[in-house]
This record gives structure tokens, sequence and C-alpha cells, in this order.
């Protein structure tokens, strides 16, 4: 299961350097996490500072 991100975001750009396959792009209003290439590894959300990435 991908995790996902929240409207939490505020596209402070962390969990972007902690993904090992780089599935995080900048969105519209946040950053997005493409379930397709998504590990579900969970680096991301220990990086988040908001809390906004969460499993989906």
């Amino acid at each position: 299961m991908a995790y996902k991100i929240t409207d939490k975001c505020t596209t402070c750009g962390k969990c972007i350097d902690s993904c090992p396959v780089e599935a995080i792009s900048k969105g519209d209003k946040k950053y997005a996490i493409d379930a397709e290439k998504c590990v579900d590894c969970g680096a991301c959300a220990g990086e988040c500072p908001s809390e906004a990435i969460e499993p989906g």
C-alpha cells in the first residue's frame, strides 16, 4: 500500500530528498506520491515535519 500526502503538506520538500525511489513530485498545492513507484518504506513519513504523510 503506497503512502499518500494529505492537505497538511506545507511543500517544504523534505520528503523528496528522503524517497529512495523518487516517487514524490511537486503538485499544484502539495506534493504527491506516485503509487506505482512507492515501495511503502515510510522514509518520507519519518521526515515530514507537519505529519502530512500517511499510509494510503
